[in-house]
């Protein structure tokens, strides 16, 4: 395993904490997420008693409809597929949700395993969020199809993306979002971002 001090974000060379505040107006905020915990989990969501389990370690239910979203505190599950799904969670506290998990289901058919290194995620904000995507993605984000809670895989400007909705302004419909990469698209896709929210004037920051 790599010592903690030697982690480095797959976008650490572009020097993103020093970029400049952006004067005029801005529409989109575009940021990195670094080091967030990940942890893949595969089980079958037509058990009860595996769901239950996990929901112990969890601490809250692990969504079963398509492309939904659940949710305590910092720690999110992500649906991938009907019997996958993408557990993101604070760095300090993977290591201790994943042993949960997998004491949770050692008894079941079920499996638990860090994916923490294969992703970026990308937060991108702003009033202008939502037509950045719409540039170079096929889904329908309207807020009637696609809001709050809800995820899905896609390509967005041909790279593979898990894009999740955390929050809307419900003043302005004004739209938050995770988009999760792998890290070998992470330079291209952020390239891509902050070309496609050039128009709207990007502010880049934390996550």
């Amino acid at each position: 395993m790599v010592e903690t001090y030697m982690r480095q974000s797959a976008l650490a060379h572009l020097g993103l904490n020093a970029r400049p505040d952006l004067e005029g107006p801005c529409g989109v905020q575009l940021g990195e997420i670094a080091f967030p915990g990940q942890i893949g989990l595969r089980l079958d969501a037509s058990d009860e008693a595996i769901l239950k389990a996990a929901q112990t370690a969890l601490g809250f239910p692990l969504p079963v409809e398509a492309n939904a979203a659940t949710n305590k505190g910092a720690t999110t599950a992500l649906w991938l597929g009907p019997d996958e799904w993408l557990v993101l969670t604070p760095d300090a506290k993977a290591d201790t949700l994943q042993l949960a998990l997998k004491k949770a289901l050692q008894d079941h058919h079920a499996a638990v395993f860090d994916v923490s290194d294969s992703r970026v995620v990308l937060s991108l904000g702003g009033e202008n969020a939502r037509d950045v995507l719409k540039k170079g993605c096929g889904l329908d984000l309207h807020p009637r199809s696609f809001g709050p809670g809800q995820c899905a895989q896609s390509t967005l400007a041909l790279a593979h993306v898990l894009i999740h909705q955390t929050a809307i302004n419900k003043k302005t419909g004004a739209a938050t979002y995770h988009v999760i990469v792998h890290r070998s698209f992470a330079e291209y896709m952020w390239a891509w971002l902050e070309d496609a929210a050039g128009e709207y004037g990007v502010q880049v920051g934390s996550g």
